[in-house]
């Protein structure tokens, strides 16, 4: 999710049964003490979403806060990434880990009353996957039979030059109201790790009658459900669903989303008592925070990984030794020690420290090397004489480790540049999927779900191409989707990791993104609100937060 994040997770500030790849993190011992009388409402601050409230659609952090109140999936993660059967699933099981069989729980209903039931999910996965739609998330059906025949298809330069053959994947069909089947392109022993992701989340009947109105006045089967319509610009207001079918019910009455354009002023409203959390904190509070804040600042592990991407569809950045060059030509410790007082770590791979199948120094031209980073680009023939462009979000606190960035390429090769952060974050992912950037761009990503395989499929296999899925540097290598495909395919833990890694060699090598910093979750709330975690996925389970007065 990509994160302002956004999610795999992009970010504004990734066998008869399941194959669990284990995350380590955080535990609610990092938390606010609960404890409080259920009842009351809270806020909390988001940047603004990219899309509509669609869970298909929404493939961002901001976005992806407000869905996961509205929404309950299959199953659920736990704070620390683990999968738990507290969903819509009774059982998600297979004898070949292709053909799966999904039994659900009787009871659960949408806000709207009727029936959450295997139809829901079907009809909804089909709906993402149809490429007419242009749901972000789509790509996450690729390994469904018959998710190629609802693709249109297209020209060498990407354009659309007809209509898909199918509206409905073959590898889907509802056996009862209960009880539904998946059939997968090739093995895949991970499948019930990656429906907790919301791109999987049913959708009710009502929705098809008027989808543009649905994303507007979202109706889910989540703790939450919408007292009325998402304002852009403004945010939205849910109230606790009297009637939710699982564990986890509300202890809230209400929780109000607000948009605020910068992030410094939603720390600020946090400081005033107008606003009980933000899950961010400004780089420049960060020495402060704590010692303000008390037990009221939080502090946990993170899936969280910020890197800078290149637009490798611009010649400048067509080059993999430009990429190499930029990437050793950057200083990642000075920068996190300035600018975020040693709370961000160095990014040495792809994939963060969280999740089985992390490795320490995979990445080669991550480590500052001056003198071969200019001889690269001496090599690559790059036009030093005109200055490159630093693309970043506005309002989420990048600016000045952006401008670290290119004092640091100006220093060590020579390279002027202009910082192009004049966009928030629902103008800028757009830019992203269109091939608009000009220069390098920032971006972050969190774990959809616990693998490493979520920190490279969606972020760099051609399937992932945008509109499908978040390849934002347009890299292609068929080379890597194999490895990957391999990965997806292996019937072992270790040995799907073997080829994920080796995957992961064949991006680094390319380099279509510098890794930058595997981050820390950090927040802080009012003293109105306890129960307050942010899980490794860097999201608040709404449900449990109590209104203390």
């Amino acid at each position: 999710m990509n994160l302002s994040k956004r999610r795999g997770a992009l970010v504004a500030a990734g066998i008869a049964t399941a194959l669990v790849l284990s995350a380590c993190g955080g535990s609610d011992e990092s938390g606010s003490e609960g404890g409080g009388a259920t009842g009351g409402t809270f806020s909390m601050y988001i940047n603004e979403p990219e899309n509509p409230l669609v869970p298909g659609n929404t493939t961002e952090s901001e976005g992806s806060q407000v869905v996961k109140s509205l929404w309950t999936g299959l199953i659920q993660y736990g704070p620390e990434g683990e999968v738990e059967y507290s969903g819509v699933a009774d059982s998600i099981e297979s004898e070949d880990n292709v053909t799966w069989t999904v039994k659900l729980k009787e009871g659960w209903t949408f806000h709207d009353g009727s029936p959450v039931t295997a139809q829901s999910f079907v009809d909804a996965w089909n709906y993402t996957a149809y490429s007419p739609n242009t749901q972000g998330a789509s790509y996450f059906f690729a390994n469904i039979e018959g998710y190629d025949a609802l693709q249109a298809p297209t020209d060498d330069e990407g354009n659309v030059t007809g209509e898909p053959t199918a509206t409905e994947m073959t590898g889907l069909a509802v056996e009862d109201d209960t009880t539904f089947t998946v059939t997968l392109t090739d093995p895949f022993a991970q499948f019930p790790v990656t429906v907790g992701y919301n791109a999987f989340f049913p959708l009710p009947e009502s929705f098809f009658e008027d989808p543009e109105a649905a994303g507007t006045n979202p109706i889910g089967n989540g703790p939450f459900k919408a007292d009325g319509e998402f304002v852009p610009g403004t945010g939205i207001t849910l109230s606790k669903y009297e009637d939710y079918a699982g564990d986890n019910a509300a202890q809230a009455d209400g929780v109000e989303y607000k948009i605020f354009a910068d992030l410094n002023t939603a720390y600020t409203e946090v400081q005033a008592g107008n606003l009980d959390i933000t899950r961010d904190v400004p780089p420049d509070a960060i020495t402060t925070a704590a010692d303000e804040f008390g037990d009221r600042f939080l502090e946990s592990p993170s899936s969280q990984f910020t890197y800078v991407g290149f637009p490798t569809y611009d010649p400048r950045y067509s080059d993999k030794r430009v990429r190499q060059a930029f990437s050793m030509a950057i200083n990642r410790e000075e920068i996190t020690e300035a600018i975020f007082n040693g709370t961000r770590a160095p990014a040495d791979s792809a994939i963060a420290p969280v999740v089985d199948g992390y490795r320490e120094g995979a990445c080669e031209y991550c480590e500052v090397d001056v003198d071969r980073a200019n001889e690269l680009l001496d090599e690559a023939g790059f036009d030093r004489t005109q200055p490159v462009e630093l693309w970043f979000n506005s309002g989420a606190g990048h600016d000045a480790w952006m401008e670290a960035v290119g004092n640091q390429l100006r220093e060590n090769l020579g390279v002027e540049y202009q910082l192009r952060g004049d966009l928030d974050f629902s103008q800028y992912l757009p830019l992203a999927d269109e091939k608009g950037f000009t220069g390098p761009f920032r971006l972050a990503w969190a774990m959809d779900y616990p693998s490493p395989q979520n920190y490279l499929e969606p972020l760099y296999s051609t399937a992932a191409l945008p509109p499908a899925g978040s390849n934002t540097a347009f890299y292609s290598n068929p080379e890597f989707d194999e490895l990957v495909n391999e990965g997806n395919r292996a019937s072992s833990n270790d040995e799907a990791i073997d080829f994920y890694n080796q995957a992961e060699d064949v991006l680094l090598e390319d380099m279509p993104i510098i890794p930058m910093f595997f981050g820390l979750e950090q927040a802080v709330h009012s003293e109105n609100v306890s129960g307050v975690f942010v899980d490794v996925f860097g999201q608040v389970d709404t449900s449990k937060v109590t209104v203390n007065s």
